[in-house]
């Protein structure tokens, strides 16, 4: 046998065996109703009395989950909780007293009182409307509760009930006296002089109008609204002023997305949004001082840095900037506990302020305690969006206030004295934090945080002031802990990789050992080997160390090829050690890596996890550094993982099926495929809220919008591409790839094919159509990037 036949033949079985690999799984497998996987808590939360632990769950495989509960001192038994016992739970909403030994709250619009002591519920108040937001004021004797969008205050040893505000909408009606014509008027005035009884008459009316003028109870105070509408009414814990919120909507046009598939037989619209530049509503917060019958609206135009223009003017010398009061979202108030003090948080219409500031509210003036500028926006853990304050609250001293910040990099808490305006941080380092909250006596926080890595989530507790943090839970994971109200147990929701979300408990010490209390993988599940992908980092151009998931197949089934996956939303993290909310997608790549492919999934710029220079390095460049970090992803599985640099595809839906449209279009040289999933093509068409924050608005900053929508640069495909999309997708319009088809037609593009599921919104729900949509992409990487 000559050296080139054998060659020849080495050659032809190599192909035969990249071809034969196979895998238990399989596209129909995977793509199945997930209660296939097994049945996994969700929604875990404790009894009033720390006894029980209640969660949803499903081991009956039931079509939807029900609430079970757990008794922490009989883990053995899982008890379904029935519907009847359900309706007399605690909701988890209300108000608790400064002891927390009494809860107020509100069931089917009535109002109820609950004494932990006595274990009793006392229905306090039942009206023919519906109540809401009950608050014990500072006394803890009155409560405070909403009704028919006006303030009302219980007393509880009375059981008298006080309105305290007079809002209404529309305007005020002018009374006027109807004017008579001279004709009309020389016909009374001759009657009267003419008809003494007439006379008599009306003079008589006069003098008891006067009466009642005299001994008339004084006018209630009434606000109007006008065409505004109210929300956040709140009495202040003193009960000296109510604040509220008004909102004048906006004159946008709103989008329509065709149903084709109803069921009335015919083509229905769904109502959907506005695109982003499109005007918005405008906020204004406005006080109500009970004692003068006044109300003030807050003054914002004095804040530091309020007329301050953002960089990316630069941009555009030749248009004619203004230095001028900027629109702002005020948010707030929040009282201190004895209602003395006040602050709010403001946040700028261009998202690039965000401003503490404490609230006089006897005139409605501001003084800023914290501004926190960011030229691409404000975000990040704790931080909160334009309409919510973030996580903000009072110390019980009165005085000072807790918030988080990005100041530093990464959110971190702070405390800031409201009166000598001291600010002082409590956690530092390369790691954010989440959800803090204070202890039951106040001297204690209890927080978690990525301090182990970037892809763990861990729970601790920290001194009030800050100091050495003790870190309470141990599993390599993500721990997500829902504390007993005594604060003694942790009830502990945590994943793997590898292993789903289960049930744990533990006492609230750090020595303590966490036993696990639900099993939820079924049979069938467990009986695949399911690959804990390896945490990698590597270096990007720009000397960033990019961290990623990699699947690596066996050295047996290993065909050289590689998938890039790229996860949806933009903002948020995959690359990390607990289990993975793209479930499906996880399970496809273990798929995918049984037949010989190496899958790479990157937490690219923008990502979530790894503090404000990650989540702000796509401002103004959607499509740049994310892109450019898959394109140092490949560079580093072809230089470390010996992939063939000529069989690299990659997909990804929703914000991972833009970077996949901008990859085929731009760089079209190193991937040879691709399948762009319920795709943005072209940002100038999604929504406001996401868009203006990190592209601004089309009209001010069309250079961002063009350099950052894919539809702009698709003369550049080359590759093979697979756009899919559902066509009733009210958050990413149809209407996108649509226009991008007949970009792609009027280009003369050939290798491109379109799929579209027309009973599917933006996330998918029919297994049909999972299915149909993950044969399309196995079958493209089969067909592209296999010899």
């Amino acid at each position: 046998m000559n050296k080139k036949y054998f060659l020849y033949i080495l050659a032809f079985l190599s192909l035969q065996a990249a071809y034969a690999q196979t895998s238990d799984l399989t596209v129909e497998k995977i793509m199945q109703d997930p209660s296939w996987m097994g049945t996994f808590p969700s929604n875990v939360q404790w009894g009033p009395h720390s006894e029980y632990i209640y969660f949803n769950y499903n081991p009956d495989n039931s079509p939807a989950d029900s609430l079970y509960r757990i008794s922490r001192k009989d883990l053995n038994k899982i008890e379904k909780v029935s519907w009847q016992d359900e309706q007399k739970l605690l909701p988890q909403r209300g108000d608790f007293n400064q002891a927390r030994n009494k809860k107020v709250y509100t069931r089917d619009g009535d109002l109820f009182l609950y004494d932990l002591r006595k274990k009793k519920e006392e229905k306090l108040l039942e009206l023919s409307g519906s109540l809401s937001d009950p608050q014990f004021l500072y006394n803890e004797n009155k409560i405070s509760f909403v009704f028919d969008n006006n303030a009302f205050v219980y007393d509880l040893s009375t059981g008298k009930i006080t309105q305290l505000t007079n809002i209404q909408t529309g305007s005020q009606k002018e009374q006027k006296d109807k004017e008579l014509s001279a004709q009309d008027q020389w016909l009374q005035d001759e009657n009267l002089q003419l008809l003494e009884e007439v006379r008599k008459r009306k003079e008589n009316k006069e003098a008891q109008k006067t009466y009642r003028d005299m001994t008339a109870k004084p006018e209630v105070f009434t606000f109007y609204t006008g065409d505004k509408h109210l929300r956040n009414l709140q009495v202040s814990p003193n009960g000296e002023y109510v604040t509220f919120q008004l909102i004048t909507t906006a004159e946008a046009k709103d989008t329509d997305v065709p149903d084709y598939t109803n069921l009335t037989g015919y083509t229905v619209n769904l109502p959907a949004r506005s695109k982003v530049g499109s005007e918005q509503a405008k906020l204004e917060a406005m006080v109500y001082n009970l004692e003068k019958d006044t109300v003030f609206k807050v003054d914002t135009e004095n804040l530091p840095g309020i007329k301050d223009l953002p960089d990316f003017v630069k941009d555009y010398p030749d248009k004619e900037w203004e230095e001028e009061v900027r629109e702002v979202y005020p948010n707030g108030a929040w009282f201190s506990n004895d209602g003395n003090k006040a602050v709010m948080v403001i946040r700028s219409k261009d998202n690039k302020d965000r401003w503490i500031a404490a609230l006089d509210p006897k005139t409605g003036s501001l003084k800023s305690l914290d501004r926190q500028r960011d030229e691409a926006w404000i975000s990040g853990p704790g931080i909160g969006y334009s309409w919510s304050g973030g996580n903000i609250g009072w110390l019980n001293d009165n005085k000072t206030i807790y918030f988080q910040s990005e100041e530093t990099g990464y959110s971190h808490l702070y405390l800031l004295d409201v009166n000598s305006g001291k600010k002082t941080q409590l956690t530092k380092g390369d790691f954010e934090v989440f959800d803090p909250i204070l202890s039951n006596d106040g001297k204690s926080w209890y927080l978690t945080t990525s301090e182990v890595n970037a892809g763990q989530r861990h729970f601790y507790k920290m001194p009030v002031s800050g100091g050495k943090m003790q870190q309470l839970t141990t599993l390599t994971g993500n721990n997500e802990v829902s504390l007993s109200p005594d604060e003694d147990y942790m009830a502990i929701r945590y994943s793997y990789s590898n292993k789903p979300w289960e049930l744990y408990l533990k006492k609230t010490s750090a020595s303590a050992e966490a036993k696990q209390v639900t099993t939820g993988q079924s049979e069938e599940f467990q009986q695949y080997n399911w690959r804990e992908p390896e945490l990698v980092k590597f270096e990007a151009t720009d000397g960033a160390m990019v961290p990623a998931r990699l699947y690596k197949p066996s050295a047996k089934a290993k065909n050289g090829a590689a998938v890039v996956f790229v996860h949806g939303a933009g903002y948020l993290q995959n690359a990390h050690s607990w289990w993975s909310s793209y479930f499906r997608e996880y399970m496809f790549h273990n798929l995918l890596a049984d037949l010989g492919y190496t899958v790479l999934d990157i937490d690219y710029r923008g990502s979530a996890g790894y503090g404000r220079d990650w989540r702000t390095g796509i401002y103004r460049h959607m499509g740049g550094k994310d892109l450019s970090d898959q394109v140092d992803g490949v560079k580093y599985l072809i230089a470390e993982h010996g992939v063939n640099p000529e069989k690299v595809g990659i997909y990804g839906g929703s914000y991972g099926g833009f970077i996949t449209l901008m990859a085929m279009f731009t760089e079209a040289e190193t991937f040879e495929s691709g399948a762009a999933l319920r795709s943005v093509t072209d940002w100038a068409h999604y929504n406001h809220g996401y868009t203006s924050n990190i592209l601004n608005e089309p009209v001010n900053d069309p250079i961002a919008y063009r350099r950052s929508s894919p539809i702009y640069f698709a003369e550049g495909l080359e590759g093979n591409l697979l756009i899919a999309h559902g066509m009733i997708d009210v958050n990413v319009h149809f209407q996108d790839v649509v226009r991008l088809a007949q970009r792609l037609i009027e280009l003369k593009k050939e290798n491109w094919e379109m799929a579209v599921y027309p009973v599917e919104d933006h996330g998918f729900t029919e297994p049909s159509s999972w299915t149909d949509e993950y044969r399309r992409i196995l079958k493209l990487f089969n067909e592209t990037l296999l010899d």
